[in-house]
């Protein structure tokens, strides 16, 4: 009787009062129960991983073959003859495989030692641009296998014997005086050897050519000596013109000289002489001492002395014009 009296006598205040406790046990309980959080966690990566290994299968039915490359196509292992070219393809995963390669421009820089025809050690750098046939990477592959194996087996091998059978047919000077000749015969030669791994040049340039420091010494040495003799002969040509120069010369003094006398006459002498005379006859000085005697000469001796000169000497003073025709006397 007591005991109903009290609960019916409860009050608003214990009813919430008992709730908030019946709320706070259930948090607790909760937080003391791990077991389902972590079982959420699990899920979710679950599902994550189902999804990326859907994903993995599906793309494993699809292949992408990018810009510029060729899929060579192989089942179980066996080269097929169909060409995958640039995009998606499917295929059947397990039995199919796909090898890509590359058909853009490569280039390839090749340093290699060959003998002239004159036996003469030619060093050559080489730089080599090439590609795959897009069409026959699968028998390329087939034959020869990747990219790698293609510039180790193929190229490098190729350009070095090509360039030791070129190098042999020209001498060293021949090697530097046609070297667009020389260009020309390593590309074609090249061009033909690697077509039969179809595999085609797009361009060959021979960078460098050198030789051995012997020889560039003996070179140096040559050209020196051709300039010396080349010097030497112009030096020859020269003296042998001035030689010819000076006869010329002396043979056009002697003609003119020839000319003079032949056309001097009595009359041209005398008008010279007048032409000269300063109004003052000469006077000549004969014998020594006291015996000297002075006498003075007539202009038409004068004349006369000039015309009897056999020898046609010229005279340069009034001393030997004296002389010359005491001598007459």
């Amino acid at each position: 009787m007591n005991l109903e009296k009290i609960t019916k006598n409860e009050s608003p205040n214990s009813v919430i009062g008992t709730e908030v406790t019946q709320t706070t046990s259930a948090q607790i309980i909760n937080d003391f129960n791990p077991a389902q959080k972590d079982n959420k966690d699990i899920k979710a990566i679950v599902r994550i991983v189902l999804l990326l290994c859907a994903l993995t299968i599906i793309c494993s039915f699809f292949v992408i073959v990018n810009p510029g490359q060729r899929g060579v196509l192989m089942k179980f292992g066996e080269v097929q003859p169909e060409i995958l070219s640039e995009g998606i393809h499917p295929i059947i995963p397990i039995v199919n495989t796909v090898q890509k390669l590359s058909v853009r421009l490569q280039s390839q820089e090749i340093s290699t030692e060959a003998l002239s025809k004159d036996l003469q050690n030619v060093y050559t750098d080489v730089a080599l641009n090439w590609h795959i046939t897009p069409e026959k990477v699968n028998t390329i592959f087939q034959r020869v296998g990747n990219q790698k194996s293609i510039v180790h087996r193929i190229i490098n091998p190729a350009v070095k014997e090509v360039l030791k059978a070129v190098m042999a047919r020209y001498t060293a000077e021949e090697i530097i005086t046609v070297r667009t000749e020389v260009k020309a015969e390593v590309d074609k030669a090249l061009t033909s050897r690697l077509g039969t791994y179809d595999i085609e040049i797009d361009d060959i340039s021979l960078v460098n050519i050198h030789f051995s420091e012997q020889f560039n010494k003996a070179v140096e040495a040559k050209q020196i000596a051709e300039q010396e003799a080349k010097r030497a002969g112009f030096m020859a040509i020269k003296a042998e013109n001035q030689a010819k120069a000076r006869v010329n010369l002396a043979k056009g003094e002697a003609i003119a000289h020839r000319l003079i006398v032949e056309s001097l006459t009595p009359a041209i002498l005398q008008r010279q002489a007048i032409a000269k005379w300063d109004g003052r006859m000469p006077w000549i000085s004969a014998g020594g001492g006291d015996n000297t005697r002075l006498f003075q000469l007539e202009l038409d001796e004068i004349v006369k002395a000039a015309q009897k000169n056999p020898q046609q000497q010229r005279v340069e003073s009034r001393s030997e014009l004296t002389t010359a025709l005491l001598k007459e006397k």
